[in-house]
Parts: structure tokens; C-alpha cells; sequence
């Protein structure tokens, strides 16, 4: 679950602040009892039905901050029609990966509930979501693409939905979905609940909450202009030459206390490029990328959650929304064409409580990006060192012990996807017949 983590022993717990016994029942079988800050804030008002804004950086424990109000109010609320298999509530999250997430967290804290729930998404046939939603569904998580069109077919019922939620809105934004959001809350037109949870709060943001929110509460669960980092994530920043970067990040996944690493790229080509790469040095690795269809992502995901691998090279939008608490390491493979995406990219460790390490290869062509980001985040790194995959201050710097090698081991196959070349040696074309 995305908030198994540690809370400060002194916060209340679910209990305390009136939550449903079956879902504190659900929630302590997963070690989860006392509440993070941003639920703390919210529960008492998300549960007694208000309107709200809940702001905070991704890993503060905001699915629960919503997900729990929600499971409690479908489940046992007077102001909420009883269920009869139309959807009372939906989640609407920007991306496949996060619907996916975030379906698996509410699904765990109504384990004892009474409460159907289904995720759709695009990238996979409509008739099994249709099929789903026929059977009878109460909760709906899903990405707004695929939520506007199976209810524009008739397929979805919005008119019973008692609670709204809008998560990560301001990814909605950077990708370009808020005119579908308009579109669904234009079709709630009836009295209901709506959160909405966004880590910034830009104009568009503001606008949308401002039209169809009524007299929201307005949460932060961290001090007006602190950082928009993690404080428990190290930054770790220098300038690598473009043909040096594969063996530079070689010797970085041989660091100590290593766990699992998240490694992202700019484009879809090179994320597969870095991905073979790797796995040709021998590394445990597997991929998430534009190109790849939503089973084999959500095949990748689910091997990177389970340790069957350590390393998942990324895309951006393909990463959005990996909300997985023991990643130990991000390295920005290529930077960041922004600020935002920076803080995104890093977001993926140091998560709720847990250390955790972000590094950035900056290519020479690269540097005017850097300074932006770090000119817009206060960085305090304008000119970052120049390290080869041969310099000291790299070993120093990120604990890689001194024996660190080119390879770890034998190639292997990137998972799910084609076995790896043996570096140096391109895989053989296929023989063609002569012609006759």
C-alpha cells in the first residue's frame, strides 16, 4: 500500500478521528493505524462531507487522505443514496499507472467492506470496464479520457456520484486533460462532495476549483514556501559527457544501499536504449515507455513492486504516478526539460519518512536546462563539477565502493522484452531467403 509507512508515533489515529471500524480493521492488517499530516487535516472535514483542496508532494500520503473519507461515506453516510451498483464515488487521476495505484490502495482499505470497486483506463478493452460497470459498481477510479467516453456512451452513470475526487490535478493540466475534467464536472450537476488534491496550484487550477468546488477548505500539509523537494531526498548533481553516461550510471547502481532505482529518459527511444544497455551490463532491469502496451507496463510495474526487479527505466508520463515507497535512488538520466518535471522526477524517492538519493547527469548540451531548474528551485548549483565514470569524486560521492565494474554480470534480457545483445556485439539479422 502507497502510505505503508511510518507516521509520528504522537498523530492520531483513524480510529480517533471516527472511521468506520471495518476499514481501520482493513488498514492495521496492513500496518497502517495512525494518520500522516495531510490526513490529519483532512479527515475530519472530508468525512463530515465538505468540499476541500488538499495540497501536498506526491508520497505525503494523500490517496489515504481522500480514499478513506470516501470508502467511509459511500459505506455508512445518511447524506448518500444506498448503493444499488451505480457509481456513488469517483477518483479521477491523470495517468493508467496511478489509476492502477490508486484502485489497489482503496480496494485494501475496504477489504471488509461491502463496497465494489472498479479502475478504467485507456490502453485496455472497453468491454471488461463495461462488463464491470453492468455487474454493479460503487467506487470508480479512472483516467479522464477513458471515464468522459464511457460516459458519453451511456456506459457510466455520473448522476449518483455523492464524492468527487480530482487527484493530482496539476498533472492533469501539464498533460493537457483539463477540458475533459470540465467536461465530467458539468455532468455532476446534482449536490455532491468534490476534493481535489494538487501538489502546486497554478491559475487553471485555482479557476477550476474556484467554479466548481463549493466554499472549499483549502489544506497544505507542509509550511507556505517550503521547499518543493523532499528534505529527506540528497541531490546529487554534475555534468557527464553523452558517451560516458552509461558507464557512469553503471558504477552508480553499484553504490551501497542500493535499493531499487528508478532511471529516467527524456524520449521513448533512449529509455529502450538505456534499458538494453543495462541489462546487457547485467542488471535486473525492465522498462516503462510510450511504446510499450499498457499489459507489458503494468507487467514491469508489478515486477519492479515485487523485486523480481530492481531498476525501471522511464519516460516522464509513463512514470507519472509510480507510487512506490523503498525506491532508493533516482537518477535523471537526461535532465529535465523543467522545473516541475524535476520535482516530479525526484518525488519517486525520499518518500514519507524514507531517505532516499537523486542524481542528475547533466550533458553539456544540457546546461542552459539545468540552470533554469536550479535557478527556479534555489538549488545552489549553477556550474555542477564535471565527473567522468573514472573520478574519484563520483566513488566519494554516492559510497561506490572502489572494485565498482563495467558489468555485474552475464546479459540478460530486459524484462519482458527481447534478450540483451553481449555489449559490443550487435544481435545478428535474420538470414534472408535468396530470391528465386
Amino acid at each position: 500500500m502507497s502510505a505503508h509507512t511510518p507516521s509520528k508515533p504522537d498523530s492520531p489515529t483513524f480510529a480517533e478521528l471516527g472511521v468506520a471500524v471495518e476499514i481501520c480493521e482493513a488498514l492495521a492488517t496492513e500496518g497502517i493505524t495512525r494518520t500522516f499530516a495531510i490526513q490529519e487535516l483532512t479527515l475530519p472535514l472530508a468525512l463530515d462531507g465538505t468540499d476541500l483542496i488538499g495540497q501536498a508532494r506526491t508520497g505525503m500520503g494523500k490517496t489515504l487522505g481522500f480514499g478513506v473519507p470516501l470508502l467511509d461515506r459511500v459505506f455508512d453516510s445518511a447524506e448518500v443514496e444506498e448503493l444499488d451498483g451505480t457509481p456513488r464515488a469517483l477518483v479521477i487521476v491523470p495517468t493508467r499507472e496511478l489509476a492502477v495505484q490508486v484502485g489497489d490502495d482503496l480496494t485494501r482499505a475496504a477489504a471488509k467492506l461491502p463496497v465494489r470497486l472498479t479502475t478504467i483506463y485507456g490502453g485496455r478493452p472497453y468491454e471488461e470496464q463495461i462488463e464491470a460497470l453492468r455487474e454493479g459498481i460503487d467506487v470508480v477510479v479512472g483516467t479522464p479520457g477513458r471515464v468522459l467516453d464511457l460516459h458519453q456512451r451511456g456506459d457510466l452513470q455520473l448522476d449518483r456520484v455523492a464524492v468527487l475526487v480530482l487527484d493530482e490535478a496539476d498533472e492533469m493540466l501539464d498533460l493537457g486533460f483539463l477540458p475533459d475534467i470540465e467536461k465530467i464536472l458539468r455532468a455532476l450537476e446534482h449536490e455532491h462532495q468534490t476534493m481535489l488534491f494538487s501538489a502546486t496550484m497554478p491559475g487553471p487550477i485555482i479557476t477550476l476549483a474556484r467554479s466548481f468546488l463549493k466554499q472549499p477548505v483549502h489544506i497544505r500539509a507542509e509550511e507556505v514556501g517550503s521547499a518543493q523537494t523532499h528534505a529527506t531526498t540528497r541531490q546529487v548533481t554534475f555534468q557527464a559527457h553523452r558517451m560516458d553516461k552509461a558507464a557512469v550510471t553503471t558504477r552508480i547502481l553499484q553504490a551501497q544501499g542500493r535499493g531499487k532505482t528508478i532511471i529516467f529518459a527524456r524520449t521513448k527511444r533512449t529509455a529502450a536504449e538505456v534499458a538494453t544497455e543495462l541489462a546487457g551490463r547485467g542488471f535486473a532491469v525492465g522498462s516503462v515507455h510510450g511504446d510499450m502496451g499498457q499489459p507489458a507496463r503494468e507487467k514491469s510495474l508489478a515486477a519492479f513492486r515485487d523485486g523480481t526487479i530492481d531498476i525501471l527505466v522511464a519516460t516522464d508520463v509513463a512514470a507519472r504516478g509510480i507510487d512506490i515507497d523503498d525506491v532508493t535512488h533516482v537518477i535523471n538520466y537526461q535532465t529535465p526539460d523543467d522545473p516541475m518535471t524535476y520535482v516530479h522526477r525526484i518525488g519517486r524517492t525520499g518518500r514519507a519518512g524514507h531517505s532516499g538519493t537523486a542524481i542528475t547527469l547533466v550533458g553539456y548540451d544540457e546546461l542552459a536546462k539545468w540552470k533554469v531548474i536550479n535557478d527556479e528551485l534555489g538549488l545552489d548549483t549553477p556550474e555542477p563539477p564535471q565527473w567522468f565514470s573514472t573520478s574519484p569524486e563520483l566513488f566519494d560521492a554516492l559510497s561506490i565502493p572502489e572494485g565498482a565494474q563495467d558489468s555485474v554480470g552475464r546479459p540478460r534480457r530486459v524484462f519482458g522484452g527481447p534478450a540483451a545483445a553481449v555489449r559490443g556485439h550487435a544481435p545478428r539479422p535474420p538470414r534472408r531467403k535468396p530470391r528465386r
